[in-house]
């Protein structure tokens, strides 16, 4: 099979599936692939450029397919959603938060920015305004998503930690925690929940900008 920008990047989130982005190196790629190195240097010319590779192959998986919302649709319902759907490509790979943070220039993310803050404006939202909104939700989703994908902690971390003690000095931090997540209650819930605070906090933000 010829090799082509396409089978590279289609091996390259195949090794990050496989062994996470610390485990993606253009020699185990190039190893998967059959050639040497240098020969990937043809099609991306470093590690960055494969990063942003990976990034726009994993959002595109979500984000065939865009559009702006129905013209009764609020666009803070449809902006949830788009933040939802990029949650669900970054936890659809592991250390998928990472590579999309790592990665310059990727043209699907800034696709998903083009189509947010110009919906955005088009809903009479001023250009300034709609940026930091959708930066904000995006910044918000992918942290959320670094969060859930960092590695938790292993018995050695845990040996000397005082569970007992933490929760004489932090009581509220641990009681909040255990009243959130009673059974039924996931962490698809904390996302969505902190989402709305974002967004209806912009929503009303915006509103004061139109009536200035």
């Amino acid at each position: 099979m010829a090799l082509d920008r396409q089978r590279i990047v289609a091996e390259a989130v195949a090794l990050l599936d496989a062994e996470g982005l610390d485990g993606v190196t253009t020699r185990k790629l190039a190893a998967r692939l059959g050639v040497q190195s240098p020969t990937l240097y043809w099609h991306l010319p470093n590690k960055a450029a494969l990063v942003t590779a990976i990034a726009d192959a994993i959002l595109d998986q979500e984000f065939g397919d865009m559009s702006a919302p129905e013209p009764d649709q609020h666009w803070q319902d449809w902006l949830a959603g788009l933040a939802g759907r990029l949650r669900r490509a970054l936890l659809a790979h592991p250390d998928g938060a990472r590579v999309v943070s790592a990665a310059q220039l990727s043209h699907t993310m800034t696709a998903i920015s083009e189509l947010a803050m110009s919906t955005l404006v088009a809903r009479g939202v001023p250009l300034r305004r709609a940026r930091v909104i959708v930066l904000t939700v995006e910044r918000f989703t992918v942290g959320h998503v670094l969060e859930e994908q960092a590695p938790r902690p292993d018995a050695e971390a845990l040996k000397d930690f005082d569970m007992a003690a933490f929760g004489e000095r932090h009581p509220t931090v641990v009681a909040a925690i255990a009243e959130y997540f009673r059974p039924g209650r996931t962490v698809d819930d904390l996302f969505r929940e902190c989402l709305e605070v974002v967004i209806e906090g912009a929503a009303v933000m915006a509103g004061a900008d139109r009536r200035e």
